[in-house]
């Protein structure tokens, strides 16, 4: 049997499919920016499609497309909370959110978020970090508490 040579189109063609996959590998998890990172946490707490209004999501696939590895497991565990960290109340009616980046110190940002819940301001610090698949959440910070801490406390 003969193999023929590839064409420059086919060499070209199957470039792209190979970036296509590496590409589709890594929009596995992470995000782009800090500030699209927490955006996107967001957007599951809105009043829109059922899935998007239930709050993040505990499960593996989407601890692994916000979280750093560190963090992942405490996400997905059964917890007996009071209330959802992210939103700082057990419901949420929550305003428009604003963004912002406080700081970036070494390998980590530190990126604001500021709405309105129910009638109350709430402000919390994420601490996010970029690595090979964008960036991820390290953790969050509210006045009183840390998303891990809090994880930890409340883990059944």
């Amino acid at each position: 049997m003969q193999i023929k040579p590839m064409s420059s189109l086919q060499r070209l063609l199957a470039i792209l499919v190979a970036l296509a996959g590496v590409t589709a590998s890594a929009a596995c998890a992470g995000f782009r920016s800090p500030e699209s990172l927490v955006r996107n946490v967001y957007a599951h707490y809105g009043m829109g499609t059922s899935e998007l209004s239930q709050g993040l999501p505990r499960d593996a696939e989407t601890a692994r497309q916000f979280f750093e590895p560190g963090l992942r497991s405490a996400w997905t565990a059964p917890l007996q909370a009071p209330y959802d960290f992210l939103v700082q109340s057990p419901a949420w009616n929550i305003g428009p959110v604003a963004i912002a980046i406080l700081r970036k110190q070494f390998d980590k940002t530190y990126v604001t978020a500021s709405f309105d819940n129910n009638g109350r301001t709430v402000t919390l610090n994420f601490i996010v970090v970029n690595g090979p698949d964008g960036w991820l959440i390290s953790d969050v910070e509210s006045p009183h508490d840390s998303l891990r801490l809090f994880l930890a406390q409340f883990r059944r």
